[in-house]
């Protein structure tokens, strides 16, 4: 069966946004692909068509333009996704203020963009997806600015979630451990660096981007339809337990 629902994912060429943009278009759903890679946008929109949206999601403006693109296109938007996001490995005396600046706009700015063009946009129900991270509430070493702006995204979830009830949007986040992207190459690049992040984790592994895709499509399906203000840990456990040793 057919799944009529259109859907806007900003940073749709990344490793999560990807995954998410083939799980989606394999159920039929009507994507809006956006993204600041032109080639990399046209070459996923013609593998899974869809329409590519060239923009910087760190300018609300152009985000807002995005989705109503989208509803204009498709004649709905059911949800919007911020697959947006940095990262950044450095202790707060080495990290810079332009350093700091960047993570924030990469990953905090581009999340309340999504939110406002949902907001503005949406006509409801529907839903909000963001990207938050196991680091925002668990304390790891070397993480201060990347775990202040997904930290952030959790408190944004929480308030957008309460905003927008009455209109009938959801507003959720996923908070992911170390997952296999291009972004995270570079801390797996070697076996020593995967086995001592896999570690980490008390399940053991890293996390691959289809498992980050599940939970978020479960957040836009109607199965998830009386669930907002949630933050779902996708982490191997990272973000709350303690394994054995």
């Amino acid at each position: 069966m057919t799944d009529h629902r259109a859907v806007l994912i900003l940073g749709a060429t990344g490793g999560i946004g990807s995954a998410l943009a083939r799980r989606l278009a394999g159920d039929g759903v009507r994507l809006g692909l956006a993204a600041r890679n032109g080639a990399a946008l046209d070459a996923l929109g013609a593998t899974l068509g869809g329409a590519p949206l060239v923009l910087d999601a760190r300018e609300p403006e152009a985000v807002e333009r995005a989705a109503r693109s989208v509803l204009e296109r498709f004649g709905r938007l059911d949800g919007v996704v911020n697959c947006v996001g940095s990262l950044l490995l450095k202790p707060a005396h080495l990290t810079s203020v332009d350093d700091w600046d960047h993570t924030m706009s990469l990953n905090l700015r581009t999340a309340f963009g999504a939110v406002r063009a949902a907001a503005l946009v949406m006509p409801g129900p529907g839903a909000v997806v963001l990207l938050s991270s196991a680091a925002a509430r668990t304390g790891l070493a070397n993480h201060e600015a990347i775990s202040a702006a997904k930290a952030g995204v959790l408190g944004l979830t929480l308030s957008a979630a309460a905003s927008y009830a009455p209109k009938g949007i959801r507003v959720n986040a996923v908070a992911p451990g170390l997952v296999r992207t291009p972004l995270t190459a570079q801390l797996i690049g070697t076996d020593a660096l995967a086995k001592a992040s896999a570690a980490l984790h008390p399940l053991g592994r890293i996390g691959e981007p289809e498992e980050i895709a599940a939970a978020i499509a479960w957040l836009l399906s109607d199965e998830a339809a009386w669930v907002t203000g949630q933050v779902l840990g996708v982490d191997g456990g990272l973000g709350t337990v303690r394994g054995r040793r």
